[in-house]
C-alpha cells in the first residue's frame, strides 16, 4: 500500500497537477493549441528523441523483443475492436472511431512524461517508450487514417504526414550519432538537451489545454467499451503477449506501462476531420484521460512486481 501512495504521489500527481494547470490557463487566457502542438512535435519531442537515444544503448535484441511485442498486442487489439464493433452491431462511421479510440494511444504528451517520471533513474524504460511512440505514429498515419477515409484517396498522403514527423528522423540521428561515438560540441549539446528537459511540463500542459475544451455528454454504450477498451483489455492483452514472448524486467515494465495510455488525440482529429462521429470520439480521449488516473497507477504498481529488475 506504501508503495501505491508513492506511485500517487512521485508519478501520477505531478502529472495531473500539470495538465489541470495547462486546462486553468487554456480557459483562463485562451492559449494557442496550434502553437503548443507544433512547439511539442517540431522543437521538444525530438530533442527527447535525439538525446535519450544518444546516450543510450538499445541491443538488437531488445530491439526485437520490443517491435514483437508492439506488432502482436496491435494485432489483437485490431481483431478484438472489430469483433466488438460487429458484435455491437455499430455503424461504418460509428465502427471506424471505435477502433482507433482502442487500438491508437497517446504515447507522446501522456506516455513519454509517465515513462519519464517512472523510468528516471532507468534510462533504458523512457528509450523503449520513445520506440512505441514511433510506432503508435506508424500505425496511426496509417491504420487510423485508413479507419477513417477511402485508402485509394488518402494512402499515400498518410505516409507523407507519418514521414514529416521529425520525431523519426531525430531518433535515426541519435541512434547514428551514438553508433558512430560523434562528439557532440557543447554549444550545440546544451540548448538540445535544454529542449529535452521542457518537454516533460510544456507537453502536459498542452494536454490539460487540449482537454479543457472536452465535454461530456453522457455515458453512451459506445463510450463505455472505448474506456475498457483501452484501459483495461489493451493492458490485460498486453500481458498476455509479455508472458508469450518471455519478456522480462526493464522491458516488460515499459511495455506492460505503455499499454495502459488513454486514447490518442489523433483519433478525435481524425473523427472530426472526416465526420465520424466526432462528439463521440472527443468524449473517448477526455474519460479515458479521466480514468487512466486510477488504472495507469495500478499498471504501474503491478509492473514493478510482477517484472522486478
Amino acid at each position: 500500500m506504501e508503495v501505491l501512495l508513492l506511485i500517487i504521489v512521485n508519478v501520477i500527481l505531478p502529472v495531473f497537477l500539470l495538465i489541470g494547470a495547462g486546462a486553468v490557463l487554456h480557459i483562463r487566457y485562451s492559449l494557442d493549441m496550434n502553437t503548443l502542438a507544433k512547439l511539442n512535435t517540431y522543437l521538444l519531442m525530438p530533442a527527447l528523441s535525439f538525446v535519450n537515444i544518444y546516450q543510450n544503448e538499445i541491443d538488437a535484441h531488445t530491439l526485437f523483443h520490443v517491435l514483437s511485442f508492439l506488432i502482436l498486442q496491435s494485432l489483437c487489439l485490431m481483431a478484438l475492436s472489430a469483433g466488438i464493433a460487429k458484435a455491437a452491431k455499430f455503424d461504418n462511421s460509428l465502427s471506424a472511431t471505435f477502433k482507433n479510440s482502442v487500438v491508437l494511444v497517446n504515447s507522446g504528451n501522456f506516455g513519454l512524461p509517465i515513462s519519464q517520471l517512472v523510468f528516471h533513474q532507468n534510462p533504458l524504460g523512457l528509450s523503449i517508450q520513445i520506440i512505441v511512440l514511433i510506432f503508435q505514429n506508424l500505425l496511426t498515419y496509417t491504420y487510423g487514417l485508413y479507419n477513417s477515409v477511402s485508402v485509394n484517396t488518402k494512402g499515400l498522403q498518410a505516409m507523407k504526414v507519418f514521414l514529416k514527423n521529425p520525431v523519426i528522423y531525430a531518433f535515426l540521428a541519435g541512434l547514428l550519432c551514438h553508433s558512430l561515438s560523434i562528439q557532440i560540441p557543447g554549444f550545440v549539446w546544451t540548448p538540445i538537451e535544454n529542449l529535452a528537459a521542457a518537454f516533460l511540463t510544456l507537453a502536459l500542459v498542452t494536454l490539460g489545454a487540449q482537454s479543457a475544451s472536452l465535454k461530456l455528454i453522457r455515458f453512451s454504450l459506445p463510450l463505455i467499451l472505448s474506456i475498457v477498451g483501452r484501459l483495461i483489455l489493451s493492458p490485460v492483452i498486453a500481458i498476455m503477449v509479455i508472458l508469450t514472448l518471455g519478456l522480462e524486467g526493464t522491458t516488460a515494465q515499459a511495455l506492460f506501462i505503455a499499454s495502459s495510455f488513454p486514447t490518442s488525440r489523433n483519433s478525435s482529429l481524425f473523427a472530426l476531420e472526416y465526420g465520424n462521429h466526432p462528439q463521440y470520439a472527443a468524449q473517448a480521449v477526455l474519460m479515458s484521460t479521466v480514468f487512466s488516473i486510477a488504472t495507469v497507477t495500478v499498471i504501474v504498481y503491478s509492473a514493478k512486481i510482477l517484472f522486478p529488475g
